[in-house]
Parts: C-alpha cells; structure tokens; sequence
C-alpha cells in the first residue's frame, strides 16, 4: 500500500511538473534605414539608385507604364506553453514594406512606406 502512495506522489508530481515554455523571434529582420528614405526624391532617382541603397527588390511587379519595385521584411514573434495534456501559443507577424513606382524610363514616380514590424509582440499564449 506505501509502495501505491509512493507511486501515485510521483506519477503526480511528474505530470503537474511536466511543461516547456517556448517564446521565439524570427532573426532574419532588419529594419530599413530610415535615413535611406531620405535620398530618394520623385521625378530625380533611377530604379538603379534605389537597388544600390536598399538592395534588390523583393518581388518586381511589371505594370503597362513602368515596374514597380516591392522590398518586404517581416518580424514574427511567438510564445508557446505545453503542459501534460494543453498546448497553447501565440504568433504575430507584422511587416515594414517599401514600394516604388518607376514609370518607362526608371525614373521614380511615386513610393508608399509602411512601417509596422516594429509592432510585433509577445503575447500570452490565451
């Protein structure tokens, strides 16, 4: 009978004990200069300098009066808690996107900003 209390304490003591807490972050960000901004100007810069500033685009989008060039990064973090028989979590991804419009010539008609990766946060996972 004492070797059955013994062992029930412990079967208890293992399931209550038993969890993992995970909390992660994507490490592949990195925000964009936002002193880069600044060099460009509409009507002036060519779809070659705004490659050699930010880099080359995420995705080009040919449209009928020119390319649009679209630079995308995201931040995504996560918290995570498994228990004996209960799993919960939480994820939020935000994104920064850059986008500019070229018309024939590569000249840079226009560029819309929207900074929001900044926002992402860990949060509890209920």
């Amino acid at each position: 009978m004492q070797a059955l209390r013994c062992g029930l304490i412990v079967i208890v003591v293992i399931v209550i004990g038993s969890g993992c807490l995970l909390v992660g972050k994507n490490k592949e960000y990195h925000a964009f200069d936002s002193d880069a901004l600044e060099k460009v100007a509409p009507g002036q810069t060519t779809a070659a300098e705004v490659s050699c500033i930010f880099g080359a685009p995420t995705q080009v989008v040919k449209m009928s009066n020119g390319n649009a060039y679209i630079y995308k990064r995201s931040l995504a973090k996560g918290t995570g808690l498994w228990l004996f028989l209960v799993s919960l979590g939480n994820y939020e991804k935000q994104y920064d996107q850059l986008v500019f419009f070229f018309d024939n010539n590569d000249i840079l008609t226009h560029y819309g900003v929207s900074l929001n990766a900044g926002e992402a946060s860990y949060g509890l996972p209920f």
